[in-house]
């Protein structure tokens, strides 16, 4: 009888495992970042030469912002683009562009076509950035507030509902 309960007790834990699983939203990774000083870098403008000067979180200190992480090549860059674009529009935050893993002239076409919302993109040409941000792909968006710290990450294309939910009443807040 005692050989039954082992297989029993351990097939209960799966099942909870399982139950719990199932009750999480797939979108949702939970981030280590949030809440923590948000990685620095100083990385080439995509609009400039060689030459000019590096951009990095430390030119933002003391406001509120956004990094969006996109490239020429990702898809669902696209379909996030025209929400973008209407929210550099109201000009309630600046919108710093991450180009990631792209050739800066796919990426300085790709902008010209569809529209540039960004206040300034960078170049992270070898995706190194990316990884100190825990890229798990492209596109993602990073708030940060006024003294660095990350505040929500949203992983995936921002959408209208996401924007008019979460991302907007958490920029208003920190800006108080």
């Amino acid at each position: 009888m005692k050989r039954f309960l082992i297989p029993l007790a351990l097939f209960l834990v799966l099942a909870v495992f399982l139950a719990v699983g199932l009750t999480r939203d797939p979108h949702e990774v939970p981030s280590p970042l949030v809440g923590k000083p948000a990685p620095m870098f100083a990385l080439p403008r995509l609009d400039a030469d060689a030459q000019a000067p590096r951009f990095g979180p430390k030119d933002m200190a003391g406001k509120v912002w956004l990094l969006n992480v996109w490239a020429s090549w990702c898809v669902s860059c696209r379909q996030e683009h025209p929400v973008l674009v209407s929210f550099a529009k109201s000009g309630v935050a600046p919108l710093i562009g991450l180009d990631y893993k792209d050739q800066r002239a796919d990426a300085q076409a790709w902008l010209a076509q569809f529209g540039n919302p960004y206040t300034l993109s960078v170049v992270d040409a070898d995706g190194r950035v990316g990884i100190d941000y825990g890229v798990y792909g492209v596109p993602e968006t990073y708030v940060i507030d006024k003294a660095g710290t990350i505040r929500f990450k949203q992983i995936g294309p921002v959408t209208a509902e996401v924007l008019q939910a979460k991302i907007l009443p958490l920029i208003k807040e920190l800006q108080q």
